[in-house]
């Protein structure tokens, strides 16, 4: 990485920070259960055709256990391409859409984040910021994304996941985890 794009990364990410103490999210206390969600909302890398399929198998998977589904793909490109575009439950944005820091601006993004999702999915397998920057200020009730050391606070479940881990992969981890909490509180009530 170059040392411009480092001290990009760094202004960004304390921007951010700021952003968050300023918005601080108040998730509802009380139990994780799966079958209580009524809306999701999803995050994830567009750019990958493979990826995108897997998340809209995913979708179509949620939407049978009649969850209502807000989907925010990012494409690492300057311009979508020709044959996306936004349906009912997906909107997409590109690298023409966030500012210099990686801010991602349009009303689409700010009405995500301003979305009460009982839970948030976030995909971000690639640490893309406009990514970062969508789940760090969601509102949505309980937020699931890969583990960062330093974004702990940011999430309510994380997934150790590095880079190389896969779309697939990491819905498969988190599926097992919410399986398995949904397990733990149903043996504690």
């Amino acid at each position: 990485m170059s040392v411009f794009k480092n001290i990009m990364n760094f202004v960004a990410s304390r921007a951010l920070k700021q952003e968050l103490q300023s918005n601080k999210r108040h998730p509802k206390p009380g139990k994780f259960k799966f079958d209580e969600i009524k809306t999701v909302g999803i995050l994830f890398d567009a750019t990958s055709a493979e990826d995108y399929e897997i998340v809209k198998r995913y979708v179509l998977y949620l939407r049978e256990h009649r969850k209502r589904v807000k989907v925010i793909g990012f494409f690492n490109t300057k311009n979508l391409p020709p044959m996306t575009y936004s349906k009912l439950e997906y909107d997409f944005f590109s690298t023409k859409d966030i500012n210099w820091l990686g801010k991602p601006s349009s009303t689409v993004i700010k009405n995500f984040i301003d979305e009460d999702f009982d839970l948030l999915i976030d995909l971000n397998v690639h640490d893309h910021f406009p990514l970062k920057y969508i789940s760090a200020l969601s509102k949505a009730q309980f937020k699931v994304g890969k583990y960062s050391e330093n974004e702990t606070e940011r999430y309510d479940m994380m997934i150790d996941a590095d880079n190389t881990k896969t779309v697939k992969y990491f819905l498969r981890q988190i599926d097992i985890y919410i399986t398995m909490l949904n397990r733990v509180e149903a043996n504690l009530n």
